[in-house]
């Protein structure tokens, strides 16, 4: 069978043991009883990004970017519509009895459009990460436009915003969306820094990770922390800058290279730790992790602690990140990432594509 290695999945235990990780095993799995919960047939039939943000208890809301809408037949996508970005509710987190429902919006035409669009008219937002505060739900929102290029990649970024949800705890398409550009961002060709790749809270702050590019491949890690409770407030965000705090975005220092443009960010209770998970240069088969005793670092080496058995010629493996609130005890992390192909007919003969792939990951 051509896609026989989607089945088989990957299992890779990795020992570390120097270059400041602590003494750990990283034992990666598929995460089935996962998977099956973000696998309708209809409706919302796939969808990439996918940042996981609590909202209460036991409610957690999924950000997607690029989503299809239709129905799967036969293992195989039919009248589907892509729009630019959807979001799902959960309610619970063990994955035997959580219930998960997803949003998109309606056109006047009654086809399926994108939950959230640009005020400015311009392009369309894909979803980054979010962070409830006292003020409510804040989403980091890129904004993307058309290129010549016809390709898979014919896209750039042009802007970043803040989304604030005033509302976050009513159905989504109530959701009342107020939109303010991000100043610290930048998109020229001589400067290019985006914020929202990754977000935590942690002692009263809210800690914002962003990604520029670094040579030869790859991103390197950005941050900016503000006052959980200024979060819209950019007069008040400073930008890491070596070892000190600045005003000025351009001051702002990489904390590494190797990243992506997505990532995340959390607490690892076992490890008394902040870990990083990311995909390796943005697109690869590998899944790594660092880690740090600081959300500012400084983080240690990565390790790679699970190998996509996707990855082939024509097909591609991108947006790794850990989703903690996930996490069934302190020594484990759920991991997600997406496999996609440059070919646009594949994605849809092959609805084994494009759903965000669930992983645990447990430390021994």
């Amino acid at each position: 069978m051509k896609h026989q290695q989607f089945f088989i999945g990957c299992l890779l235990a990795v020992t570390t043991l120097a270059a400041g990780l602590p003494a750990a095993e990283f034992k990666a799995e598929n995460f089935p009883q996962y998977d099956q919960l973000f696998r309708p047939t209809n409706g919302w039939v796939g969808g990439d990004g996918a940042y996981a943000v609590t909202l209460t208890n036991d409610v957690t809301v999924w950000l997607y970017s690029d989503t299809w809408i239709g129905e799967v037949r036969g293992g195989k996508r039919r009248n589907v519509t892509m729009v630019n970005n959807s979001v799902a509710v959960q309610r619970g987190f063990d994955p035997a009895n959580a219930k998960v429902e997803f949003f998109y919006s309606t056109s006047p035409a009654g086809k399926p459009a994108a939950l959230i669009t640009p005020d400015d008219g311009k392009g369309w937002f894909w979803i980054y990460d979010g962070v409830m505060t006292p003020e409510g739900l804040f989403l980091f929102l890129m904004q993307i436009e058309k290129t010549r290029d016809s390709g898979a990649f014919g896209f750039k970024t042009t802007g970043a915003w803040l989304g604030h949800v005033s509302n976050p705890l009513a159905p989504p398409p109530q959701w009342k969306v107020t939109q303010k550009k991000i100043p610290g961002a930048a998109f020229a060709p001589d400067e290019e820094r985006l914020f929202g790749s990754a977000v935590l809270k942690a002692d009263g702050f809210v800690y914002i990770y962003g990604a520029r590019p670094s040579r030869p491949v790859g991103k390197s890690m950005l941050l900016a922390r503000v006052p959980e409770e200024k979060l819209s407030d950019f007069g008040k965000w400073r930008f890491y800058a070596k070892g000190e705090w600045s005003k000025n975005a351009d001051d702002a220092t990489a904390l590494g290279a190797g990243v992506a443009n997505e990532y995340s960010v959390s607490w690892q209770p076992a490890l008394k730790q902040y870990v990083a998970v990311y995909t390796e240069n943005g697109l690869s088969r590998n899944i790594r992790l660092k880690t740090a005793s600081a959300p500012a670092g400084p983080w240690s080496q990565s390790v790679v602690i699970y190998q996509c058995p996707e990855t082939n010629k024509n097909t591609f493996c991108y947006a790794a990140k850990a989703h903690p609130t996930l996490a069934q005890s302190p020594d484990e992390l759920v991991v997600t990432y997406v496999a996609n192909t440059m070919n646009f007919r594949q994605v849809l003969d092959d609805a084994r594509l494009y759903w965000p792939q669930f992983l645990r990951v447990r430390l021994r």
